[in-house]
């Protein structure tokens, strides 16, 4: 009952910042959301895994070379949160995502971590199956899974992954908008203005959120977080730890 009334109250803000701001000309930050990139320098940031080159800020944008693969991190942890990101891939076919509740410790190029998948349309078409045809459409549309050994339960199951219900994802050169609602191990993503996926009982509730270099140019602008009310995550890490 209590993710379900975070949820709810989360997605009634959302309502209210479909747009940069409201009718009275209330920014985000009026409602309580803070920038996580603040348009001249990678101050939240910290480099996990990558390169001093895969990471620069140009024209009030984040730049991602996407070499080498692997991730910079924010400097501190979320649990319960709306995050909003606007991102644009580069080239056909490009490859990127944000991870959520990341322990940040790639084993290999990645962490663990949710993922929201950003890939540009041309994908499919790019990486083919062994017989030629395109690969799966819905693997475009920000799709949603655990990834480096992290369990949760999708809600428009493709394997592991949730799929979109609906393609809004944009082409290259021009901006996506994403809205995640994170509650108490609940992902909900809102595509371009429209709730389109989701992802529950992850098992890991807490952790750093990281962008990801996948080998494609990538460009990141608005980066927004609004903390909502902890939950149960260290319940649920301290009952892990008793078992």
């Amino acid at each position: 009952m209590k993710n379900f009334l975070l949820i709810c109250v989360a997605l009634k803000i959302f309502l209210v910042i479909g747009s940069s701001a409201n009718e009275d000309g209330n920014s985000d930050k009026d409602l309580g959301f803070v920038n996580l990139f603040n348009g001249k320098d990678l101050t939240n940031w910290v480099d996990v895994n990558t390169s001093p080159d895969t990471w620069s800020v140009k024209d009030g944008m984040i730049i991602c070379s996407g070499h080498p693969i692997g991730v910079m991190r924010s400097k501190k942890q979320y649990e319960n949160f709306i995050l909003v990101i606007e991102w644009r891939h580069m080239e056909a076919g490009g490859n990127s995502g944000i991870f959520l509740w990341s322990d940040a410790k790639p084993k290999g190029r990645l962490p663990k971590g949710m993922e929201v998948q950003m890939l540009e349309l041309q994908w499919p078409y790019i990486h083919k199956k062994r017989n030629g045809e395109p690969n799966h459409l819905g693997y475009v549309s920000g799709e949603l899974f655990g990834a480096g050994g992290m369990r949760a339960v999708p809600e428009n199951p493709r394997g592991s992954r949730s799929m979109s219900y609906e393609m809004r994802c944009k082409g290259k050169g021009e901006w996506n908008r994403y809205v995640v609602v994170a509650v108490d191990g609940t992902v909900k993503l809102s595509i371009n203005g429209k709730f389109v996926n989701g992802i529950r009982e992850a098992d890991l509730r807490k952790g750093y959120l990281c962008l990801e270099s996948e080998g494609a140019e990538i460009h990141f602008r608005k980066i927004q977080i609004m903390e909502l009310p902890d939950g149960r995550a260290e319940e649920l890490g301290m009952s892990l730890r008793g078992k």
